[in-house]
């Protein structure tokens, strides 16, 4: 078992969850399609790494600015406070990359 909270191979899980509750799991892949569009704030909203990750990420690759996270993370943070201030450092963080060297 992992020591950290965070960690990637959780992902597993979800084929778990996907099983055992299917009808509650396939809304909750219809609402991501929903909120696609807006990903980035709702995953620094909810703070989910996982999400901020591929939102970013996502972001990036449709030609968003480092200034959009930024001002989507702000959105979530007007929601959600500081939290989501710090998660949108995190998605800032993964949108940038690994840094060289």
């Amino acid at each position: 078992m992992s020591e950290h909270f965070h960690d990637a191979a959780d992902m597993r899980l979800l084929k778990d969850m996907k099983m055992l509750a299917p009808a509650e799991f396939e809304a909750w892949l219809n609402l991501d399609k929903i909120v696609g569009r807006e990903g980035g704030a709702i995953a620094c909203t909810t703070q989910c790494p996982y999400c901020l990750e591929a939102h970013a990420k996502g972001a990036k690759a449709a030609g968003a600015s480092r200034e959009e996270v930024v001002e989507a993370s702000l959105l979530a943070a007007a929601l959600r406070a500081g939290g989501a201030a710090t998660h949108g450092a995190m998605a800032l963080k993964f949108f940038d990359g690994p840094k060289p060297g």
